[in-house]
């Protein structure tokens, strides 16, 4: 544990060597960042008392091969950015976790007591006492602590906020009871792990994955049990394209959109539980062809087409990488658009047929598709249905590209972003 002032001084107005890497060399934004960890500080000393804690971070990340293709045990292809939640820490001595977010009142967990409670699906509290059963389970000290977070991952953007929400509470938890011994890759199937058990949503892994491990990753979810990350070695400041992530709004929390959402990868593995398997990864696109006539009947056209849109992103993946490794990155923009073109036409993740009317992500492509066909990338960003898009954009047309889309979207919802090579983590001046 470190004193508050004694961090502030570390910190040095954003003047250090950490932050660069967490956040760039722009000085005005790193002396927001820097008023931003002081102003936590502070609240938490207001709140809990103390003034000897531990700083966290975890990113957000943006998924930038492999649409809906971890949850069927594919491969992905991910980065972590430069947009965070963070946190101030400090162990309380009791049984209690308190964690209050910047704008939400305080909530707590007892863990002294761990079942499921599916009256709690779909809540803060359930996500951190899903993590802190598993990791009992796995053979790690819990205890209660106290904790001010600060979210700058926007909700429902497609980067994953919750995802990076689970792994800084497990990093919490390592370093604060573990002297840090939970590797990234385990925190994330921990995170994983409570999000489908005691959350109640049945995701992949690759969110809490690329937001654990940080930089530009490759993962292979082949056995999920024990994920294959592989490091990406490109550079892509030096293109002079920026990855811009827009927030298109819409989306629906109610029961009818979640089904929606759970019928992916539900109608995925309902076509290889017609061959006899439990997920896509475990059949060829040549398999289920020859018994389309039979799978049809059981599972409808629309599952089928989902089956092929997994087995043409889950090989893109790996085109994509190689693609970068060999410094082609015309063929690998060509890929992008090949994905979001399948996401639309085949995954059907674009739009939300219960409020058809809706499409804030069709048209946002459209606009994309206008400004940068023949010179950029686009496509669908994360779950669908609303939320985001990403795209590379040339740097000849950022400025057209970030108007065209804010005169639709709003002012500010263009995120231009980096890809950081810090996953979540305990911050070490």
């Amino acid at each position: 544990m470190t004193k508050i002032c004694s961090l502030t001084e570390k910190i040095n107005g954003g003047n250090n060597l950490l932050f660069n890497e967490l956040y760039g060399t722009d000085k005005t934004v790193l002396k927001e960042q820097a008023e931003r960890y002081e102003g936590l500080m502070n609240d938490f000393q207001k709140a809990y008392g103390t003034d000897d804690v531990q700083l966290f971070s975890s990113p957000g990340r943006t998924e930038i091969g492999g649409n809906h293709t971890d949850h069927n045990h594919g491969r992905v292809l991910a980065g972590a950015v430069n947009l965070d939640n963070i946190a101030v820490a400090a162990p309380n001595g009791t049984n209690i976790i308190r964690i209050k977010s910047t704008g939400y009142p305080e909530f707590q967990v007892d863990i002294s007591e761990l079942v499921i409670d599916e009256a709690n699906f779909y809540t803060s509290s359930s996500l951190v006492k899903g993590i802190c059963a598993k990791m009992k389970e796995n053979g790690y000290e819990i205890g209660g602590f106290d904790a001010c977070i600060d979210g700058r991952v926007p909700k429902g953007s497609g980067l994953s906020s919750s995802a990076s929400f689970e792994v800084l509470v497990g990093a919490i938890v390592s370093e604060l009871f573990n002297d840090g011994k939970m590797s990234a890759v385990e925190n994330a199937i921990i995170g994983q792990w409570s999000e489908n058990n005691y959350f109640g949503k049945p995701c992949g892994l690759m969110d809490q994955t690329a937001c654990s491990v940080g930089g530009l990753i490759t993962i292979d979810f082949k056995d999920p049990a024990n994920p294959v990350v592989k490091e990406v070695d490109f550079d892509f400041v030096s293109t002079g394209f920026s990855l811009v992530i827009t927030d298109v709004g819409g989306g629906h929390d109610d029961a009818a959109s979640q089904a929606e959402y759970a019928s992916l990868p539900t109608e995925m593995k309902s076509v290889a539980a017609e061959l006899g398997a439990t997920v896509l990864r475990e059949v060829t696109w040549p398999q289920i062809v020859e018994k389309i006539p039979e799978i049809r009947k059981k599972t409808g056209d629309r599952a089928i087409l989902r089956a092929y849109h997994f087995h043409g992103d889950n090989q893109r993946v790996a085109d994509q990488v190689a693609a970068l490794e060999n410094n082609d990155f015309q063929s690998f923009l060509k890929m992008v658009v090949e994905s979001g073109y399948s996401s639309f036409m085949y995954n059907q993740n674009i739009y939300d047929i219960v409020h058809k009317d809706e499409q804030v992500v069709s048209l946002a492509l459209a606009l994309s598709e206008m400004v940068l066909k023949g010179s950029g990338a686009w496509r669908v960003h994360g779950g669908g249905f609303g939320g985001t898009i990403q795209a590379f954009v040339p740097k000849e047309k950022l400025d057209e590209y970030v108007k065209t889309l804010e005169h639709v979207y709003g002012e500010g919802k263009c995120h231009k972003l980096f890809i950081r090579s810090k996953g979540a983590v305990k911050l070490e001046f």
